[in-house]
């Protein structure tokens, strides 16, 4: 690294990807910087600095040994193992040591004495279990809707409903079973809704007869503000929508149906409306929030209603390389594939990835907002603002 970099980083002080150490000695209090530097979003450790950012620098002893325990801790202390970069630098006459970490590719690391760190600011912290199971699901490529509710049985399914999708998604499994030439705890397997006789999150969340029972955050918070924003003093209504996923849906758009204004589109007493919103982009973004949302995440979809715009807001920011522009181009990553699969009979949804790209085509000034620092993905959608003067 270059020093006039090195200097911006001491001047503008700690943050979540800086961290300076005046001296290190204690292999396990070393490993606890290194795991949470490797569980976040990597950065660098500058040794011979001082918290105040004050250059006091190492003398060629203290660079040996350092480096000895850098090596021995990052493959000793540290599982898995990493790898990080070393640099000797002079700065104004002083040398120091630059420690650059990667974010780790092997998530979640632990010292050896199994604790998991990450970073929360300038300092560090022991990562929740629901960021640990995230973490392990993603290194494991499982995925959140696959996950077995173990409270759950069979019994927990709504049949009618089940074989409702049945009919309409494959007849011959339909009469095979309607024949008891199949069982239904196998068609639910196949299907990835029932595993070891418990419900999936998906089976769950699609079929239940009470979701929320065993998915108790997963519902669609409705709120139709007095304002263009969530701080203001009153609210107009608000609904808190449970039960399945295509419940959540046709109640959540009853909601926006209602609160919304609608536009005559003819002169005349019997003249048809129009929601001042196309409802086609306002089915599009819900239907999305609901399939696509990260379910490791234990919040509430929200659908916001301001005098001058529709935010729906899902939990999660977009997985992997996915941006704003490569999905306004119809690209699109399953982050729950059974939802995705199942869905399509169940939700007016297709899983092509072309309802993002259709939005846009309906309405070009939708915006999209990855808000990776808060972990959502929000939609706002303008109100007709001649309705709204």
């Amino acid at each position: 690294m270059q020093t006039p970099e090195i200097l911006d980083r001491i001047n503008n002080g700690e943050d979540s990807t800086t961290q300076f150490k005046q001296d290190v000695t204690d292999a396990n209090r070393l490993a606890e910087e290194l795991v949470a530097f490797s569980n976040a979003a990597g950065g660098l450790l500058l040794i011979g600095v001082c918290d105040d950012g004050t250059l006091t620098g190492l003398s060629e002893t203290q660079i040996g040994r350092i480096n000895q325990l850098l090596s021995n801790t990052a493959n000793e202390n540290i599982k898995p193992p990493i790898y990080p970069l070393t640099e000797i630098l002079n700065i104004q006459g002083k040398r120091i040591i630059a420690v650059s970490i990667r974010k780790g590719i092997n998530r979640p690391y632990q010292t050896n004495k199994g604790v998991y760190f990450t970073k929360s600011g300038s300092d560090k912290r022991k990562m929740s279990p629901e960021e640990l199971r995230r973490l392990f699901a993603e290194s494991e490529r499982l995925f959140a809707d696959e996950e077995t509710l173990l409270r759950t049985d069979i019994t927990d399914l709504n049949t009618e409903s089940f074989y409702a999708f049945l009919d309409a998604d494959n007849r011959d499994v339909y009469e095979a079973l309607k024949q008891a030439k199949l069982e239904l705890p196998t068609v639910l397997h196949n299907l990835e809704l029932l595993r070891d006789g418990h419900l999936t999150l998906a089976g769950n969340l699609i079929f239940g007869k009470t979701p929320q029972r065993f998915s108790p955050s997963f519902y669609v918070d409705c709120v139709h503000f007095d304002g263009d924003d969530v701080s203001v003093g009153n609210f107009i209504t608000k609904a808190t929508i449970k039960g399945s996923l295509s419940q959540q849906y046709e109640s959540s758009m009853q909601f926006l149906r209602i609160n919304l204004r609608s536009i005559p589109t003819a002169i005349g007493f019997n003249a048809h409306t129009r929601l001042e919103v196309d409802e086609a982009i306002l089915g599009e973004l819900l239907v999305n929030a609901l399939v696509h949302r990260d379910y490791y995440i234990q919040s509430s979809v929200k659908v916001f209603v301001f005098q001058n715009r529709v935010e729906i807001i899902s939990p999660g920011k977009l997985p992997n390389s996915l941006t704003v522009e490569k999905i306004k181009n119809g690209l699109s990553v399953h982050r729950n594939p059974i939802l995705n699969s199942v869905c399509r009979r169940v939700l007016p949804y297709s899983g092509y990835g072309s309802g993002i790209k259709r939005v846009v085509k309906l309405n070009p000034s939708v915006t999209f907002i990855d808000d990776r620092e808060k972990e959502e993905f929000r939609c706002l959608i303008p109100r007709n603002p001649t309705q709204n003067e």
